[in-house]
């Protein structure tokens, strides 16, 4: 029986270079994001140039009843998943008392609750098939706070933390739980989270979406638990160790003030 990866954000950025990375590997798909239109495209492309089977859905999973349906063609499907890749996720920037509320609650609902229900649903399926592995999405945000986007490093924290809990409590059942947690990249993230993206294009240390998907399935294969590619990002991760924590706050605040676009 043929096995798939699923993998959610999957129509941009990094999501739709991990699809790439692992087509390229002879491994089927799962594509899940927003836009149909985009999602259907990618697959024929990957089809096309890599000879793997591509399925696609497109699904709002920062609306719980669509994310229901989902998961229930899912469970009444007969396609496995041995790997899920939960990419998909929503940044903003600014004073968190001038965001719009339902941009931050969007936020969290994609950011956590998509993926903590995506990892509960898919993790007992495979925990039923014998085993599997879980990637999921966080940034080297995760490790610090994050004054002036306080929202996403918070649910990044929430995703790091998640993970490593997940990791231990899900060997017994055969699965292996990796985080991701790459640096600034290359994507369209900064445009949507509102930041100034005139200023971080002229920034030498943004690594593209590709580099990032390539050092990430490699990882995968040795099941690192904790995936920062990039020698900068990782001192990035670790650094805040080394600082107390107002003066951390301090740092953080200051650099994402100086990209926010308001």
């Amino acid at each position: 029986m043929t096995r798939y990866a699923l993998i959610t954000g999957a129509s941009s950025g990094i999501g739709l270079a991990l699809a790439e990375a692992l087509a390229r590997r002879g491994r089927s798909l799962i594509l899940v994001a927003r836009q149909r239109d985009q999602l259907e495209s990618i697959a024929i492309e990957l089809t096309q140039r890599f000879g793997v089977d591509v399925l696609f859905r497109a699904c709002d999973l920062g609306e719980p009843l669509r994310l229901s349906g989902f998961l229930l063609e899912l469970e009444e499907g007969e396609r496995q998943i041995d790997l899920l890749v939960n990419c998909a996720g929503i940044g903003s920037s600014g004073p968190f008392l001038a965001q719009d509320w339902m941009t931050e609650q969007d936020l969290m609902e994609v950011n956590i609750l998509a993926l903590t229900r995506l990892c509960h649903a898919v993790g007992n399926s495979m925990a039923l098939q014998g085993g599997g592995q879980i990637l999921n999405v966080a940034s080297v945000a995760a490790f610090q706070p994050g004054p002036w986007m306080s929202t996403y490093y918070a649910s990044k924290a929430y995703v790091l933390h998640f993970s490593e809990g997940l990791r231990e409590e899900l060997k017994t059942c055969g699965i292996q739980v990796s985080v991701l947690c790459p640096g600034p990249t290359r994507t369209a993230f900064f445009g949507s989270a509102q930041m100034d993206t005139a200023k971080l294009d002229r920034s030498q240390q943004l690594m593209s979406a590709e580099e990032v998907a390539l050092y990430t399935v490699r990882a995968l294969e040795k099941n690192k638990a904790i995936i920062i590619p990039g020698r900068r990002n990782r001192w990035l991760a670790f650094s805040p160790r080394l600082s107390p924590r107002w003066l951390t706050r301090k740092i953080a605040g200051a650099v994402n003030k100086a990209y926010c676009s308001r």
